[in-house]
């Protein structure tokens, strides 16, 4: 059986320096079990039925991650990071566009970087903040990865880019498998909040190690039918009928 913990624990992490300290700071990771695993479960419990279900090994991860999952809603974030064991998801780090969270005031940027860890990506080709998801990896952050690029906008779930499964070929950890199901029913696009406090389930799925000389593409694709897997599993339990085809047939 292959072993969970990241190639770089072995190795050493790097010491975090600079910005890249605060994604490892312990005040900030008790402010973040305060308002995820209190005020935002609060906050979810009241909104919808959340379920979570996950395979025994993921808690037998060690180190670093990349959690990749499909992207159904707003709250997909800090629901996937509540929903995770704390000692695995204490100090999970999802990327933010910049523009919208970091570059308009104070509030927006407390809310991610307390709620969420976040660190900005650059939309529009810039490159000021390129990398930084390596290097947080590589100083023992795992990081949260939606590799659809953007929420689904009719429930399917549409081809994953392989940047997730290519961060974690090169830095040498694994990647943990998740299926949002029922998040886009209970909050489309266009929708501000759910109605009637619908089901929404994660599913957590067993780790995966990429394959030696396997490429980011064949790991991605070997990510996304693992996640696939999950939802389709878990669609007719937790939203009744057939779960739809890649077509959208029933």
């Amino acid at each position: 059986m292959q072993s969970l913990s990241a190639r770089s624990r072995g190795e050493g992490w790097e010491k975090p320096e600079g910005e890249l300290a605060k994604y490892r700071s312990r005040w900030r990771s008790g402010l973040r079990f305060v308002l995820q695993r209190v005020i935002f479960r609060m906050v979810v419990r009241s909104a919808v039925n959340p379920q979570v279900v996950m395979h025994r090994r993921v808690k037998s991860v060690r180190g670093p991650f990349v959690l990749v999952a499909n992207h159904t809603s707003h709250v997909d974030g800090p629901l996937l990071a509540l929903s995770l064991p704390w000692a695995q998801g204490r100090l999970l780090s999802t990327g933010v566009a910049t523009d919208y969270w970091f570059e308009h005031g104070w509030p927006r940027r407390f809310f991610v970087r307390t709620m969420l860890n976040a660190f900005p990506i650059d939309r529009g080709g810039g490159r000021k903040h390129s990398g930084t998801s390596r290097k947080l990896l590589r100083v023992g952050v795992p990081i949260l990865v939606f590799p659809e690029g953007g929420r689904q906008s009719s429930g399917q779930m549409s081809s994953f880019k392989p940047g997730g499964a290519a961060l974690a070929i090169s830095v040498g950890v694994p990647v943990i498998p998740a299926a949002i199901v029922g998040g886009y029913e209970a909050m489309p696009k266009g929708r501000s909040w759910p109605k009637g406090r619908p089901p929404v389930r994660v599913v957590f799925g067993e780790p995966m190690i990429s394959h030696v000389d396997e490429s980011a593409v064949e790991f991605s694709t070997r990510i996304r039918a693992r996640v696939k897997d999950l939802y389709d599993e878990h669609h007719d339990e937790v939203l009744g009928g057939a779960a739809e085809d890649e077509e959208g047939s029933a």
